[in-house]
């Protein structure tokens, strides 16, 4: 077998690989040799069935198995005397085969580039905390009651209030038709959630009980495409107003929550408000990493898996304009300057996965087996009822374990690099720590970064 280097231009490394007819002919009789073992052909015995009869019979089948297995071992050859890193799994393209005749195929593979050292040392990253005050626990407190709320008809029967509970029966129409899903009966509707189309509430505040009320509203552009901007008369009737009871946030509230006094409530709130806090700080400081990865370690990087990352970001951005109805010229770009500013995405992600996975091969950063079984478990607790279904799923596919595992490592690596660099702690307000930094006009760190490490565990 015979590999000559073709050509290698930047990361694309092109093989002519030759594979002798006789050695080729070598191949196919051991193989037949083996299949005598165990092949019953009338008239002979086991094993001694002449090759000619069984090359006859099998030969064809037996040549793609050897082919495939020629192919397969002359590319890990070209891979292993050369050294190479596939980005990806390499191109072959048969050139020359033919029973009697040399085999001859050429092999294409992109290579992963030479990355730079990262000096960790040399980082700094800003850590933005914000401090939990008794405003911010009160207003989770009137929440977690409000999600409580009790309703009851008042003593003297009155019109529907804003934040009265209606209880209603009612029939939309489209042009004069009613559609799938608009009625109910016996709806107990909360005025002021908000939990109705836009302007639907509003139109039921001054209703009384036993009084019909056509609602009229137009669907937004966010609904299914069977409503989606279109106009509806709703025809309501009230059947019952009922005013909320106080809320009432004491020891007997904390014990309907299974706590032993309101002090236990107001430390759990607190508790889940700085844990929340944390996860906001922690991703501000994973993005401002990222920001300095990107812009500070310039390298090429393979195209075959930019074109990858670019087509799955590309078919969200399509199944998301698909679902609201959006067009390119009403997010402000043509398509081309879309799919520009797409690439350009799709590469960062890519740089960034390979930097943070290098990072993480160097200090030997790993995901262990508990660690992804509890990522099973979690994805498991998704669908109740399905739990079996969805563990048979992962033992049977590597891939979708792999999936699980990308994210995972690149936990680790952020986390592992948080304690390397240095921190600077910062206090800031609720607003500061939750405002969106896009709001800033940063698309590009905009850019959803929650895979960019899809490849990080490879």
């Amino acid at each position: 077998m015979q590999v000559t280097e073709v050509s290698a231009e930047g990361l694309m490394r092109e093989y002519k690989v030759v594979v002798p007819a006789g050695e080729m002919e070598d191949r196919v009789n051991s193989r037949l040799k083996r299949l005598a073992q165990t092949i019953k052909m009338p008239g002979f015995r086991p094993g001694k069935a002449p090759i000619s009869l069984l090359k006859k019979q099998y030969g064809r089948s037996v040549m793609g198995e050897v082919l495939e297995q020629a192919v397969d071992e002359g590319t890990r050859k070209a891979i292993g005397e050369n050294n190479l890193r596939p980005a990806l799994r390499p191109k072959v393209e048969i050139a020359s085969f033919d029973e009697g005749k040399d085999l001859e195929f050429d092999m294409k593979v992109e290579l992963l580039p030479e990355l730079p050292q990262v000096d960790l040392s040399a980082i700094e990253l800003s850590k933005p905390v914000a401090e939990v005050d008794d405003a911010r626990i009160d207003e989770a407190l009137q929440n977690i009651a409000k999600s409580r709320q009790t309703f009851e008809a008042p003593a003297e029967p009155r019109p529907a209030q804003d934040g009265d509970q209606v209880v209603i029966d009612f029939v939309g129409r489209i042009d004069g038709e009613a559609f799938e899903g608009g009625s109910s009966e016996g709806f107990q509707l909360t005025l002021g959630s908000k939990s109705m189309v836009e302007g639907f509430e509003d139109q039921l505040v001054g209703a009384s009980a036993g009084e019909t009320r056509e609602v009229k509203v137009t669907f937004p552009e966010s609904y299914p495409e069977n409503l989606r901007g279109k106009d509806a008369a709703f025809e309501v009737t009230v059947k019952e107003v009922k005013a909320p009871l106080p809320l009432a946030i004491d020891d007997a509230f904390a014990k309907e929550l299974g706590l032993d006094d309101l002090a236990a409530v107001r430390n759990a709130v607190k508790e889940r408000i700085e844990s929340e806090y944390q996860g906001f700080t922690r991703n501000k400081m994973k993005r401002e990493l990222l920001d300095k990865l990107a812009d500070g370690y310039g390298f090429e990087v393979p195209a075959g898996m930019v074109d990858l990352e670019f087509d799955a970001i590309w078919k969200q951005l399509q199944d998301e304009m698909g679902r609201t109805g959006q067009s390119f010229e009403e997010m402000g770009s043509s398509e081309e300057e879309t799919r520009q500013e797409y690439r350009a995405i799709a590469e960062r992600r890519v740089r960034l996965g390979l930097l943070l996975s290098d990072i993480g091969t160097r200090h030997d950063v790993k995901v262990e087996n508990q660690e992804l079984q509890q990522a099973v478990m979690r994805e498991a607790m998704r669908f109740p009822g399905k739990e079996r279904e969805v563990f048979e799923f992962f033992r049977k596919n590597t891939d979708a374990i792999e999936q699980l595992r990308a994210p995972l490592f690149e936990d680790k690596v952020v986390d592992h690099i948080f304690s390397l660099v240095k921190v600077d702690e910062q206090k800031v307000s609720v607003e500061e720590l939750l405002r969106d930094p896009d709001e800033d006009g940063d698309e590009a760190a905009g850019a959803d970064e929650s895979n960019e490490n899809k490849q990080a565990s490879a």
